[in-house]
């Protein structure tokens, strides 16, 4: 019997060291088809987010632009140029959604009428620009359950000069 069983041993470990790159082989393959499709999805989220603060950015550039003067805060063609200056994708996907303007007394905060010199006694009228910019956003690659192209939306204010 001892004859015998050292034969099955030596048949076993002749086995084991036939597969003993088995286990490596499907841990490589396996590695494949779960980690590439995490790796596309950091990607993706690292474009869209970058998408986002273009955006953003186009956002301060326009409201920069108009905080020049009280001209330039009604200038809503000069506004989108200098956001789409600034956007680093596709300037025609960029629009200016909303540029608005609101007076507030320095002194209360108060709205008043921007028209109205004396609304404000004892103080001066600050005009604040509003501008908001949008763009659609299309992923590099289509998921099933995701949409073809997203919508991205960026806002900035500031103080227009007086």
């Amino acid at each position: 019997m001892t004859c015998e069983r050292l034969q099955l041993r030596g048949m076993m470990s002749r086995r084991r060291d036939s597969e003993s790159g088995q286990s490596m082989v499907e841990l490589s393959l396996m590695l494949v088809f779960i980690l590439f499709p995490v790796l596309i999805g950091a990607a993706e989220f690292a474009r869209a987010a970058y998408a986002y603060i273009e955006v953003s950015n186009a956002a301060r550039a326009a409201v920069s632009y108009g905080a020049q003067t009280h001209a330039t805060a009604l200038d809503t063609a000069g506004m989108l140029t200098a956001a789409r200056n600034d956007y680093a994708f596709d300037p025609t996907k960029l629009t200016l959604l909303t540029s608005s303007y609101v007076c507030n007394c320095s002194d209360t905060g108060n709205s008043v009428s921007c028209s109205d010199g004396t609304a404000c006694s004892g103080a001066h009228i600050e005009l604040t620009l509003t501008v908001q910019t949008t763009a659609t956003f299309n992923p590099g690659f289509y998921e099933p359950f995701l949409s073809r192209s997203f919508t991205i939306n960026g806002i900035a204010v500031q103080k227009v000069l007086q």
